[in-house]
């Protein structure tokens, strides 16, 4: 999976001689949290909401709402932005982008590649990338079974579902400390649940749930 196939595209962004006040008015009128700043179109810095708030005035000051508005509207961007920014390649792998979140301890990596910002990646697109992964979301049917970690019993599994003229749309494999297999798979079509369950217990393969879902939109 590559950064540039869950990133956000349409980046709002900024300049360095924004004010401080205009950017914590366009990060609340787009239910943004940190912005981009652009200069000649090369990515110079990113302000959060955070240095906004530790570049304004405390409540505790003796300043006026004159004042107070008088600094905002001076202070401009590039007086607070973030300059060394983490970024990452739209060609990197997703994990690799979750892992440098993590790692930072940031919500945001603006993707660059040969010097252009072609979008960023956050962590809303990361959850919404696990969804797609994991085929929430989708009408069909959800099976997790519980197996040993041993060769061969995926493609059982999948044998035993094709066998019922079923497709599947999605799998997700889960190590467990025990040593065993957590196996997820989303499925397409229609059938009997406890008839589909008991086949597969028949083979000596452990379902731990099955249920029918619905389409979500993402």
């Amino acid at each position: 999976m590559a950064v540039k196939d869950f990133m956000t595209r349409k980046v709002v962004y900024i300049s360095p001689d924004t004010t401080i006040a205009h950017a914590a008015d366009l990060m609340r009128e787009q239910g943004l949290h940190r912005l981009p700043v652009i200069e000649n179109d090369k990515l110079v810095g990113l302000v959060t909401e955070g240095t906004i708030a530790e570049a304004s005035p405390s409540k505790a000051t003796s300043l006026s709402i004159y004042e107070m508005n008088y600094l905002l509207n001076k202070t401009k961007v590039k007086d607070v932005m973030i300059r060394d920014v983490v970024t990452v390649s739209g060609y990197a792998s997703l994990e690799d982008a979750t892992y440098l979140m993590l790692k930072n301890k940031i919500g945001i990596l603006p993707v660059i590649d040969n010097g252009q910002l072609y979008g960023v990646i956050t962590d809303r697109d990361v959850f919404r990338a696990f969804l797609e992964v994991a085929g929430y979301g989708e009408e069909g049917i959800r099976i997790r079974f519980v197996t040993e970690n041993e060769v061969g019993v995926l493609g059982k599994i999948v044998s035993l579902i094709v066998d019922e003229n079923l497709n599947i749309s999605h799998t997700i494999n889960i190590p467990r400390k025990d040593g065993k297999i957590i196996i997820e798979v989303q499925i397409d079509g229609k059938i009997e649940l406890a008839s589909l369950k008991e086949k597969f217990e028949s083979e000596n393969i452990q379902v731990e749930e099955i249920t029918r879902t619905t389409a979500k939109k993402l």
